[in-house]
């Protein structure tokens, strides 16, 4: 036996079981605030600076507590209810009236962050901040198109006159936000802060804290993220427009704040890493500027689930929110894309649960890739049955180089193969890896899978507690390995991959998504009688004819 085997094996050992040791998690901080406090006037915070073409003199933010008592006002749809504050004329909180919280306490998810108001507003003109945020307002409330909502606001700071309206679409997660001001200097642009951060209200909190980021959508480029952990504490960072789009999310929701179809875009978006109270960030800013026409915008507002059919149905690549893939994003985004489709496809066909829709998806990949393998496993069979006739035409023709190329190429016709062959070999082991990439980053985000049970599993978008699926699918890589070892030639570098490839990947899926384990586990039973039929093939290859 190989001496390097006991000592990779030994390295495989301690680092499973080392690195959890030495690296233990942090302690998850318990949820911040309850349902209860949303009716509270904002906390103050930080000043932070911002800079805005041509009125770079007056763009510090104002978050001193105004003296006038706040009222909350309630409003209603068929899917969200929304607490608004009559000081600022701005959203406290929205509450996803479809989607429970998952961190034991019970209610409804809901969108909030500590005790400040979900949006900000504020008007900076070339001589003037109109804090709208500190203006005291009156409420209106009426009927909307189709069974939603409106509520308007109006006040005035006895120098100019704002209204805020929100028009609430009734059974979807987005609203239409106006806001006019009359009285004010041009050029003035609207400056709107965005949640700085949510309450956790999941079963893995310190998964969702990692999660926090802001995203932007440039008119002509794709989107990209900023996550909370790459802003150091006070950084700034300029997106410079025109952007579609600019979106505060945590794990599983988003608060986003869209151009209007066929309106104008956002001028810029500025964002700041906010004060690190831990070690993970969880506090950071974001203000997206517009600029007024007349006194006045039009902007949308899309706050709840990060549902892939809903935000794509928003159309301007909303459903692009949450980039996938980090350096990697130009490959891993379209094959996630590729893969929700598939998958809401399959779900809504059997309706079946998605536990079982992964397993069938798995099955079909493997199944869709069995040509592609079959031919592969086919030519490292004849690589194999070739391999003696190259080595003894390298030997014989070592000093003449011209000639042993010669020589070499006259084996590969003969049997009919190439150069190119081993690595064509090769090709079906790299194609499911994009799906295995896509399916990665999709379970860290999706709330399809959110809360969905599956055998012992409470939920496949966490890892396995008792991490079976993990262990189960290194088995399975093993037996996979094992059986393709059958017959062939003895092969130390391969006999040590046998080992180290399975430990890998139980390392890499002991704390990922459990609906990962699924489809990989499943990926590799399928792929068991395939792998017997070649060993067998190879072994009937060896017998004399």
């Amino acid at each position: 036996m190989d001496k390097r085997l006991p000592l990779a094996a030994a390295l495989i050992v301690l680092v499973l079981f080392g690195v959890p040791l030495l690296f233990p998690r942090p302690p998850v901080p318990p949820p911040r605030v309850a349902v209860d406090s949303v009716g509270k006037p904002p906390a103050p915070d930080a000043a932070v600076a911002h800079t805005v073409p041509a009125v770079q003199a007056n763009t510090v933010r104002t978050d001193t507590l105004p003296v006038a008592k706040a009222d909350t006002i309630v409003a209603r749809t068929a899917v969200t209810t929304t607490w608004f504050s009559s000081i600022g004329a701005a959203p406290l909180a929205i509450q996803a009236d479809s989607y429970p919280a998952l961190n034991g306490k019970g209610g409804h998810v809901v969108l909030k962050h500590a005790q400040e108001p979900l949006l900000r507003f504020r008007v900076i003109t070339p001589t003037d901040t109109i804090a709208l945020d500190r203006m005291a307002f009156s409420s209106a409330r009426s009927s909307g198109a189709n069974g939603g909502s409106v509520v308007t606001f109006t006040g005035s700071n006895g120098r100019q006159l704002a209204t805020v309206r929100y028009d609430l679409v009734n059974d979807n997660y987005l609203t239409t936000i106006t806001v006019n001001v009359t009285g004010a200097a041009s050029p003035a642009f609207l400056l709107v802060d965005l949640p700085g951060g949510f309450d956790t209200q999941e079963v893995d909190t310190l998964g969702d804290m990692r999660a926090l980021a802001y995203s932007v959508k440039p008119v002509t480029q794709s989107a990209r993220g900023t996550p909370f952990t790459k802003l150091d504490s006070g950084e700034k960072k300029l997106e410079p427009g025109p952007l579609t789009w600019v979106v505060a999310k945590s794990k599983y929701f988003l608060v986003g704040l869209l151009q209007p179809v066929g309106g104008k875009p956002f001028a810029e978006a500025h964002l700041e890493g906010g004060v690190r109270t831990r070690k993970q960030a969880t506090n950071g800013f974001a203000t997206a500027v517009m600029p007024l026409d007349s006194g006045r915008v039009t902007f949308e507002m899309y706050a709840g689930p990060q549902s892939w059919r809903r935000l794509h149905d928003l159309g301007r690549e909303f459903e692009t929110a949450n980039p996938y893939g980090g350096w990697l994003q130009a490959v891993v985004q379209p094959f996630s894309t590729i893969v929700m489709r598939v998958v809401l496809w399959m779900k809504a066909t059997t309706h079946l649960s998605y536990g079982w829709v992964l397993v069938i998806f798995g099955v079909t990949v493997r199944l869709l890739m069995w040509p592609l393998n079959q031919g592969a496993m086919r030519t490292s069979l004849k690589m194999q049955r070739i391999q003696p006739e190259l080595t003894e035409v390298q030997k014989k023709y070592k000093s003449d180089p011209q000639k042993q190329q010669a020589e070499i190429m006259r084996v590969y016709k003969e049997h009919g193969m190439s150069p190119f062959s081993a690595f064509s070999g090769c090709l079906p082991m790299l194609i499911p890896m994009p799906v295995f990439f896509a399916l990665f980053f999709v379970f860290q985000n999706t709330i399809e899978f959110r809360g969905v049970p599956f055998l012992w599993l409470h939920d496949i978008s966490l890892h396995d507690p008792y991490y079976i699926l993990p262990i189960v699918m290194g088995a399975s890589m093993l037996l996979i390995s094992w059986i393709g070892m059958r017959n062939a030639p003895p092969n130390p570098q391969a006999k040590m991959m046998m080992y180290m490839m399975p430990a890998m990947f139980v390392l890499i899926l002991f704390n990922t998504a459990a609906g990962l384990s699924i489809y990989y586990l499943t990926q590799n039973i399928a792929s068991l009688p395939q792998q017997w039929l070649i060993s067998n093939e190879r072994a009937k290859a060896k017998k004399p004819a």
